[in-house]
Parts: C-alpha cells; structure tokens; sequence
C-alpha cells in the first residue's frame, strides 16, 4: 500500500485500474480490504481508490483530533483530482454524505450502503447490542467483542451463520480487531460527524441496503432515499450489513451501472 503521512500518523491507499476515479470507503467494522471482490470489475473503466480510515487497517491510529472528512479531501487532493465519484458502506457512507455536504464541487457521483443516521432513536436490540459489546471492551474480552459484531453486521438478525457465504468470518475477523484495539483512541480523537441537511445533496446519488440488515438501517436507508433529491433506492436480497461481502457480483453491477453515467 502507498503511504499519506501528515502530523498525526498517516492514512494508507491502494489505486487500481485507469479512467474517471472512483474512492471506496470501508464500513466501521473493516478496512479496504472490504472491497476486494468488488474492485476488479470497477476498475474496468474507473480509476479506483481505496484507503483505510485512522486506526483502521494499515493506516495509523491518530495521535491527536482529526476529521475523517478532511482525510478524504487530503487524499483526494494528493492524488490530483478535482472530483470523484464517491462509494461509502455504513459508517464509511455517512463519511462519504459528510464529504459530499462539506465539498458538493468534488463529488460525481454518491453511493452509500447501509450508512448510519446521526442522532437516530436506536431500537432496543442496537441497543443491546452496543451494551454488549461495551461489557465485552470494558472486561478486556476481546474475542467476545470480535464475536460479537460478527453477528450483528456479518450474521445479522435473519439468517443462521450456514446462510452466510463461506469464509467471510474469517475474512472480517482481522480488519474487526483492530478496529476495536483501536476504537478508542479513534473515539478519543474523532471530530464525529455532523447532523447536516441531506436535502442539500445535489449529485446523483444511490442509496443500498441489505434486505437482512438490521430493521433500523433499512428505516435510515429509505430515510436517505426520501430526503436526498432524485436518490435511488436499491435492496440487496441477499445480503445483511455488508452488501460488498454479500453480493459483490450483484453490487457491482449495480455501481458500474450507477457510476458510469
């Protein structure tokens, strides 16, 4: 991986193929990573950029408050383009809406799979889930942590794990623990996001979502639908919170078809 260092660590990146960019930005739970099946077909006919956030994969824990934001637009402007188009899963969707809604002139074209809502009235299951996980953190348990969210964003709640394809756990599991080491200091130092007016959204944009994802992500996905102007709707059958781990074949065919335009 190539390598972007400034005063706080340094973000890493991988490009590929050759043609109008495309940045991919990982969920929460992983790193680039995320994107390999995705990516060959992509860079067909774009120029692809994926790179891991602070504290995720190969790029460093920050050392003092960062934006994830102003991350994306160091790297894009380090790599010499005016605007992209811009894939996002989970968290890494609400980056790329904090991006598009701070920087509209630089963003093409906008996907989002799966991204949270900022201030959302979670359910008692997430909850749950999130108490859970923090028990888990708080007791140095870091393998029931990793456990954990393995089935909540890889399982989800409606399928068993032989419905899910072959080898993903042991895919995540790697990218999922350093996320967590990291976690806090990540937490620590994260300027977070802001709870901005998507209606302000003027790129094309398509909005994805798991048909096995958690009931609140697919409430926040139609809400993004709603809201942003002109948005496209899609649902993934098959899959739960991941929809690049899930359906990469169907997902990008889907992003080929949207970003080509």
């Amino acid at each position: 991986m190539l390598t972007l260092a400034d005063d706080l660590g340094h973000l890493s990146y991988v490009v590929v193929g050759d043609g109008p960019p495309v940045v991919l930005v990982h969920a929460g739970v992983a790193d680039h990573r995320m994107w390999d099946a995705v990516v060959p077909g992509l860079a067909e006919r774009h120029t692809v950029v994926r790179y891991d956030l602070r504290g995720f994969g190969e790029s460093a824990p920050p050392t003092g408050a960062f934006s994830e934001t102003e991350d994306l637009l160091r790297l894009v402007d380090h790599l010499g383009y005016d605007r992209v188009r811009l894939v996002g899963a989970s968290w890494g969707g609400r980056v790329a809406v904090e991006f598009t809604l701070a920087h509209p002139d630089r963003v093409h074209r906008l996907a989002v799979l799966a991204p949270p809502w900022p201030r959302y009235h979670w359910s008692a299951d997430m909850i749950a889930y999130d108490e859970a996980e923090t028990a888990a953190l708080a007791s140095g348990d870091l393998d029931a942590a990793v456990r954990i969210n393995l089935e909540m964003w890889l399982r989800g709640p409606a399928r068993s794990w032989a419905d899910v394809p072959a080898g993903l756990a042991e895919q995540l599991r790697g990218p999922l623990r350093t996320s967590l080491v990291n976690q806090g200091v990540v937490g620590e130092h994260s300027q977070g996001v802001t709870a901005g007016d998507v209606a302000g959204i003027s790129a094309p944009t398509l909005v994805g979502i798991g048909k096995l994802d958690v009931a609140d992500f697919q409430d926040i996905a139609r809400r993004y639908a709603a809201e942003i102007p002109g948005a496209t709707l899609v649902e993934f059958a098959a899959a739960a919170h991941l929809i690049a781990l899930d359906e990469p074949a169907e997902l990008t065919a889907r992003l080929a078809a949207f970003l080509a335009d």
